[in-house]
């Protein structure tokens, strides 16, 4: 605790890091899964496809993927956001499409028969009735990400993680707990926000 309150703006700013981090790889993977989930949604083979390939992607090992990317990226945070974006497709493509193929199709003919487009039922239809497993998938991925990019400190990415290895490192305790504390913090804190959006939408949409 003494650290903590000694170097609380060193803590903030590796908190800061880690922030956007996970909050702009989380920004890319929702807007390419939610591309992909429609046309998954849609079409058999596309939902295979994306899901085996994302699954391949989230088999690798983190350290493994971080590393394989220095030679096309280098160090830094670009090197971290494909790596957590990557982890996040699998989850989040499998939730778009699980979401959008689970509104009933008599909805869905009620409203072809009103006149609405495919467009107007996308967006007035079936992303709202989906939306609820939309951020279940959200949430796992957050709380992923979130865990995940500690790691990130590896590849000069910042984040809580250099807390966490330069306290390995200098055999410094209260950092080393510091960094994993407001880690394990951070994702709780996202994981429950999350869980009350998601009832609320389930509520909601009951």
């Amino acid at each position: 605790m003494t650290w903590l309150l000694r170097n609380w703006d060193q803590v903030l700013v590796a908190l800061w890091e880690h922030i956007v981090i996970s909050v702009m790889s989380l920004s890319i993977a929702f807007a390419i899964s939610i591309v992909v989930g429609i046309v998954a949604a849609r079409n058999e083979r596309v939902f295979r496809w994306s899901l085996g390939v994302s699954g391949l992607l989230y088999t690798v090992p983190t350290l493994a993927f971080l590393a394989l990317l220095i030679p096309v990226v280098g160090l830094g945070r670009t090197n971290a956001i494909i790596c957590m974006v990557a982890f996040s497709l699998m989850i989040m493509i499998r939730n778009v499409a699980t979401g959008l193929r689970e509104v009933p199709a008599d909805v869905v003919e009620a409203a072809k028969g009103m006149g609405m487009s495919e467009g107007e039922i996308l967006r007035r239809i079936e992303l709202p009735l989906a939306l609820p497993v939309i951020v279940a998938g959200l949430r796992i991925a957050t709380v992923t990400v979130i865990s995940v990019a500690v790691v990130a400190a590896y590849v000069n990415a910042g984040g809580l993680g250099t807390l966490i290895f330069n306290g390995i490192s200098n055999d410094h305790a209260p950092k080393i707990w510091t960094g994993a504390l407001t880690a394990c913090a951070l994702a709780v804190v996202a994981d429950i926000g999350l869980s009350h959006l998601e009832h609320w939408l389930r509520r909601r949409a009951a």
